[in-house]
C-alpha cells in the first residue's frame, strides 16, 4: 500500500531537486546540474581537522590550522563543503521544514565519517537551547544524527549534553566573537556523566564554520569524562587555499 501510495504521490507531485527545484527523474537526491556543482570533501585533507588539501603531502600531515591552533576534539570530517548548493540544502533543511532532507544528507556524512564510526560508541546531536528548539521545532542535529545511526547502527545519545545558557547566532561573528559567544554555554549535568565516561563519542552538526561551537562541547564531554571525541558535520566552511605542514 505503502509503494501504490507513493507512485501516486510522484504522478501528481514528480519529486524536485531539493536545490533548484526541478524535476527529478528517480526521486532521489540532486539533479545532474546541481549534483555536479556540490564539492565532496574527499581525501587528500587534514587529519585532525578534515580540511581538503590542494595536493596530496602524504598521510597524517596536519594543517597550519591543526598545528597552531588545536581544538579539544580528535577529529572532524564533513560530507562537503559549505558552498552554493550545500547551503541552499542546509537553510531548506533548518528552516523551512525539509526534514526529508535528513536521510539523504546522513548518507553523505556517514560515508565522509566512516573512519570515525568504525570505533564510536555513541552519536551525539549539538544540542539547542530550549527556546530555539520551540521556535523551530526540531533540532537538525538530532535528524542527522538518526540517519547516521540507521546506517551505521551507532546509537544516539540524547539529551545528555546540555545547552544551558542561550546565545545569540553565531552568523556575521568573527572567530574570536563565537568561541567568546558560546564559552560556557554547554554541560553534561552530573547525573548523566555516567552515560559518557569513558565512551567514544561523535558529535554531529549541520555545518562547521570556526569550530567554535564543536570545539566547546567536546570540552564539556571531556571534563565529564568521555574518552575520544571526534565531529561530523554535513558541510564545512572551507577557504580556497590550504598549505599542509
Amino acid at each position: 500500500m505503502r509503494a501504490m501510495w507513493r507512485t501516486v504521490l510522484d504522478t501528481a507531485l514528480p519529486p524536485l531537486c531539493p536545490s533548484c527545484r526541478e524535476p527529478l527523474g528517480d526521486g532521489v537526491g540532486l539533479c545532474a546540474s546541481c549534483w555536479s556543482k556540490l564539492s565532496l570533501i574527499e581525501p587528500p585533507y587534514c587529519a585532525r581537522l578534515g580540511i581538503p588539501f590542494v595536493y596530496d603531502p602524504g598521510p597524517g600531515l596536519l594543517s597550519m590550522e591543526a598545528m597552531a591552533n588545536p581544538p579539544a576534539y580528535d577529529r572532524a570530517r564533513a560530507a562537503v563543503r559549505y558552498d552554493e548548493v550545500a547551503r541552499k540544502l542546509v537553510l531548506a533543511f533548518k528552516y523551512a521544514d525539509r526534514t526529508d532532507f535528513a536521510p539523504m544528507m546522513g548518507r553523505w556524512m556517514a560515508r565522509a565519517g566512516r573512519e570515525l564510526l568504525t570505533d564510536a560508541d555513541a552519536l551525539m546531536p549539538v544540542p539547542l537551547h530550549w527556546r530555539r528548539l520551540w521556535a523551530r521545532r526540531f533540532n537538525q542535529a538530532a535528524a542527522l544524527c538518526g540517519a547516521i545511526s540507521e546506517i551505521s547502527g551507532v546509537p544516539v545519545l540524547h539529551d545528555v549534553l546540555k545547552r544551558v545558557r542561550a546565545t545569540p547566532q553565531q552568523v556575521g561573528l568573527s572567530k574570536e566573537q563565537r568561541a567568546s559567544n558560546v564559552q560556557g554555554a554547554f554541560r553534561v549535568p552530573d547525573g548523566q556523566k555516567a552515560e559518557v565516561t569513558g565512551r567514544r563519542i561523535i558529535l554531529v552538526d549541520d555545518v562547521l564554520t570556526s569550530g567554535a561551537t564543536v570545539d566547546t562541547c567536546a570540552r564539556a564531554l571531556l571534563r565529564a569524562g568521555a574518552a575520544h571525541v571526534d565531529v561530523l558535520v554535513f558541510a564545512r566552511v572551507v577557504a580556497p587555499v590550504r598549505t599542509p605542514i
